[in-house]
């Protein structure tokens, strides 16, 4: 018989975005549980810069942008362009604002700021070169006391073992003010190292979750609801095969956390619910490690990226979801190999910039004994040594020389969206006044993002198509409730982040709206809940 501590009001299933649900519930005084598969709290939100897409919240206004939530709106429902996601849409920039407000009234959560990141579809009506995007303040492990030891590590020093350092930043920022907030209600409880496997059904509502603690199997019930909000299926082999054009590979090249293995889709769909875009993911271009593993590679600042064919094919800058889903349309539908693509640099790039993006690191002797990075001393060798063309390639080479003469890149225009500019101002671009970036010194090249290859030696290293998370799952309507295929809810059972299908379709729109869906619709869900619950 179940005991009176193993029932909550709320049972909420994974401890990335859905924590600010969890938080939610427990601050209105609901007995809520979080029900987290590993030893550590944050899933893939820990990983992420915690950017929330989140167009006329409170942060926005106090930067001062001169914003419309309608262009916003305008932007979303144009860039997805699906009638049928458009009541998603809604509730979306409805709960954005609204969960800011509400979290900004605990201390533990301060205020949060404004990051200027643009909008990835520049050229669609409503797009906003400022973005909308929001960030929590970091905190430091004194600050969070006992809490700090829960919180995922960031993704480097799980897979290296880097020092997280005193200070939590981004996602383990927004994961540690959170769980503090959480657990200091009075009203939440945490139970680690325990597997969510399926959903306990009575008379066809969902009454609670069954799970194996610590080794042992166990029944949680919830009176007023449970929320799925344990990820995607990215760490799942059958599944991804089953529904995605991916490579055999994508299990280990993707970037979600290690629990997320479809437990709550397949649970969810166990119980009759609805699913959608099973086939698509939030793609990155992943820059392969002297591990063999590849890690989130955007800031893509010179040199270029070619196929098997030794042709160039896409803008390397262009925001990180658009260049990996193209890396994987590429490959599926050309007949040329897109994976691994080759990022060719000269001796040039690397002195001036290595890498780029945010983890780079002086290139030390691991990298070439490694084969992460190829040297050779002419374009012939480097050809030969990743297995192209050569005059393909040597022709590549000469028409990007010349777009970098000009300045002008004819076949794939780097370096003249807002995106573009932003991520690397640092190296040149005019200044831009509406967000404040001053005018840095600029270089001898016209484009500062097009520099020429024509400094030997050169190198090679290897792009790969990665992932953040999955991005199709249960579907939802705009109060987060499952949907069976008819349309009609299931009763007490919600799901958020990328266990639900994403509100924003097959694009990425801007910086902050996977996590942001997770926070939004968890808020959602709890909203509902406490409605029914009185």
């Amino acid at each position: 018989m179940t005991s009176s501590e193993d029932v909550y009001d709320v049972i909420v299933v994974g401890s990335g975005g859905g924590l600010v649900g969890a938080y939610a519930a427990a601050s209105r005084g609901l007995r809520t549980l979080v029900v987290e598969k590993t030893d550590r709290v944050g899933g893939t939100t820990a990983y992420s810069g915690a950017g929330l897409w989140y167009p006329g919240s409170a942060p926005l206004r106090r930067a001062g942008l001169d914003e419309s939530v309608e262009d916003a709106r305008t932007y979303l429902r144009t860039v997805v362009d699906d009638p049928s996601r458009e009541p998603l849409q809604d509730a979306y920039m409805r709960a954005g604002a609204q969960v800011i407000e509400e979290l900004e009234r605990n201390p533990w959560f301060r205020s949060f700021e404004y990051g200027p990141v643009p909008d990835y579809y520049p050229e669609v009506a409503g797009a906003s070169p400022a973005g909308h995007t929001v960030f929590p303040p970091q905190v430091t492990v004194a600050e969070l006391g006992e809490h700090a030891p829960l919180v995922r590590a960031c993704l480097p020093a799980e897979r290296w073992g880097r020092d997280e350092g005193p200070v939590l930043s981004g996602g383990r920022a927004l994961i540690g003010r959170t769980l503090a907030a959480f657990l200091e209600t009075g009203h939440g409880s945490l139970r680690l190292n325990t597997a969510f496997d399926s959903l306990v059904v009575e008379d066809g509502r969902v009454v609670g979750v069954e799970a194996v603690s610590e080794g042992e199997r166990a029944t949680f019930r919830a009176t007023g609801g449970v929320i799925l909000a344990a990820g995607g299926f990215e760490r799942d082999q059958e599944l991804r095969e089953k529904y995605q054009p991916v490579p055999e590979r994508a299990c280990e090249w993707t970037h979600g956390a290690p629990g997320n293995t479809g437990d709550a889709l397949r649970a969810g769909i166990a119980v009759g619910a609805a699913t959608e875009l099973l086939d698509a993911a939030w793609y990155v271009p992943g820059l392969v490690w002297p591990d063999g593993l590849p890690l989130f590679h955007t800031g893509t600042r010179g040199g270029i990226w070619v196929n098997a064919a030794g042709e160039r094919f896409v803008n390397e800058a262009r925001p990180y979801d658009q260049a990996g889903r193209e890396i994987v349309r590429l490959h599926t539908t050309t007949g040329v190999s897109h994976i691994p693509a080759h990022w060719i640099i000269d001796q040039r790039q690397l002195d001036r910039d290595g890498f780029g993006g945010p983890y780079d690191q002086p290139v030390g002797a691991e990298w070439f004994e490694s084969g992460a990075l190829k040297r050779a001393d002419s374009l012939e060798e480097l050809a030969k040594l990743i297995d192209v063309p050569l005059d393909a390639l040597r022709a590549t080479v000469e028409e990007f020389n010349g777009y970098a003469h000009t300045g002008v890149d004819e076949s794939f225009h780097r370096g003249e969206t807002p995106w573009d500019r932003i991520a690397h101002h640092v190296l040149g671009f005019p200044a831009l006044p509406e967000l404040n970036y001053p005018a840095p010194p600029t270089p001898d090249w016209p484009n500062p993002l097009l520099l020429p290859l024509d400094t030997p030696p050169y190198y090679a290293a290897t792009i790969l198509p990665s992932d953040i998370g999955t991005k199709g799952g249960l579907r939802i309507d705009e109060h987060a409730r499952v949907l069976r295929p008819d349309g009609t809810p299931i009763e007490g059972l919600y799901a958020s982040g990328n266990t639900a299908a994403a509100m924003s379709g097959r694009v990425y729109p801007g910086a902050g709206t996977p996590i942001g869906s997770s926070v939004a619709f968890s808020y959602l869900a709890v909203l509902d809940i406490a409605s029914a619950t009185g």
